[in-house]
């Protein structure tokens, strides 16, 4: 009885209505109070009315739950009312409407939770500048992780990515061919991918064509007759080096006077044994090929540049070549020529660069990727890459203005490189532009467009719903 009483205290002290009642639980007796809002007084008016069970439920006017129960009214001076939360901002600002915390297109202009029990954020007059800024809260700034660069001068390092191969160059390839029917007596040790020097033998050649003009010109060097000698002689050695006799086989026949029944044939150039078609024995005809030989001291690089990055590039520029056979090591060379044709199948351009192979590590086939360093010594506006809110159509970046405000601004861009852009139009040295979490000012400028928008028509729509109704 004293806890029915204590109750019965409670609730008509508080304004509400109790009602209690008895019922037996298994041979026992007790009681059950139910407590019922009073009615309400009828000078005052509920500003509205929430749901009974504290679900973030609310009506504009008197309405019961799915269990039958009223909605509770909230006055002006209510402790529910009290109970609502309230914008932690000072009295002098005026509070425009509040946005879904969710950031979907729903505002209210009182307080007001969403469905998840989330509370409505305030809008504040000024919050809005007129002049394109966006304001953000210290508090959102740093959470954010906001960071500005100002922009400065600097060296825009375009690398240029290309594959290719290793060629050999072709001045220094060189094949002996006989230029008169010959016969191969004997071949040196000498097979496919040695390497040889110049003037090392090859061979030993027969040849009745050279064993004649070699014959007539001995006569005239040791005959002593006198007049139109000299000339006939000179003749007769253009005969020996028109059938590319080599000059020491020559000089050797004017020291010793004498004849060779065959000749020894010798490596014009150091390099490496490409081919070897001559067999002892065989017959050789004129213009036929019996040896190959390459010098792989200075290579190629013939690489593929894309042609968006064919304004990048210039002949003498330095490149750097790495094999992929040689993962850590480096060539170094320059771009000797640009082929004066694009591949239509693959939109590419073919670049020659001239690499020194003195340990001869590259290879003829060998493939390779070369990184064109396009860098320019004159210093540009530039920014970070990270700035730059790329839409497709233009290009934008966030000034930092102080004070928590950013103002998005219009660029033109140019060179892009080693992790800045260029900046040709728009901005001056010294600015700040947001680096970072800039996408995320970016999406607050948006959704308070969107906002804003949405709270300026909805007073429109209610102003012309009321006309039309008067109208009627």
């Amino acid at each position: 009885m004293k806890t029915l009483r204590l109750l019965t205290t409670l609730a008509l002290g508080s304004g509400l209505a109790l009602g209690a009642y008895w019922f037996s639980n298994e041979g026992r007796w007790s009681v059950h109070a139910e407590v019922t809002p009073a009615a309400a007084p009828a000078d005052r008016t509920p500003l509205y009315y929430r749901d009974p069970s504290g679900a973030p439920f609310w009506s504009a006017g008197p309405k019961k739950d799915d269990r039958g129960r009223d909605y509770l009214p909230v006055y002006d001076d209510d402790k529910a009312a009290q109970a609502e939360p309230k914008p932690q901002a000072a009295s002098s600002r005026k509070i425009l409407y509040y946005r879904n915390p969710m950031g979907l297109p729903d505002t209210s202009p009182v307080p007001k939770k969403d469905p998840m029990g989330m509370n409505y954020i305030p809008v504040y007059e000024g919050d809005d500048a007129d002049d394109g800024t966006v304001k953000l809260s210290p508090g959102k700034i740093q959470r954010s992780g906001v960071k500005a660069e100002p922009v400065a001068r600097r060296s825009v390092q375009v690398l240029v990515k290309a594959p290719g191969t290793i060629q050999l160059d072709e001045r220094r390839v060189s094949v002996i061919a006989m230029r008169a029917e010959s016969f191969v007596q004997k071949i040196a040790d000498v097979t496919t991918g040695s390497r040889v020097k110049a003037g090392q033998p090859l061979m030993e050649i027969y040849s009745s064509a050279v064993a004649s003009a070699a014959a007539d010109y001995l006569a005239t060097i040791t005959s002593k007759t006198v007049g139109g000698v000299e000339i006939y002689g000179r003749g007769s050695r253009q005969r020996l080096i028109n059938l590319d006799v080599p000059e020491r086989v020559i000089a050797e026949m004017e020291r010793t006077r004498v004849a060779p029944v065959t000749i020894h044939w010798s490596a014009p150039r150091d390099g490496i044994v490409l081919e070897r078609n001559a067999i002892e024995g065989m017959r050789a005809n004129p213009g036929d090929v019996l040896f190959r030989i390459a010098d792989t001291s200075l290579v190629w690089a013939l690489v593929d540049v894309a042609e968006r990055d064919l304004g990048n590039i210039a002949v003498g520029q330095s490149v750097a070549v790495r094999a992929r056979s040689f993962p850590g090591r480096s060539f170094t060379g320059k771009i000797a020529l640009i082929y004066p044709q694009v591949n239509r199948e693959t939109r590419t351009v073919r670049v020659r660069i001239e690499l020194a192979n003195l340990d001869a590590m590259l290879l003829p086939d060998m493939y390779v990727d070369a990184d064109v360093d396009t860098a320019d010594s004159a210093l540009v506006l530039a920014i970070q890459d990270s700035a730059v809110l790329d839409t497709g159509t233009r290009q934008a970046v966030l000034v930092d203005k102080g004070d928590g405000r950013f103002e998005p601004r219009e660029v033109k861009l140019g060179r892009r490189g080693g992790g800045f852009i260029e900046v040709r139009d728009g901005l001056a040295e010294g600015e700040a532009v947001v680096t970072s979490a800039n996408f995320l000012i970016d999406a607050e400028s948006n959704l308070k467009a969107a906002l804003k928008g949405f709270a300026e028509a909805a007073p429109q729509a209610s102003d012309a719903g009321h006309a039309t109704g008067e109208h009627k």
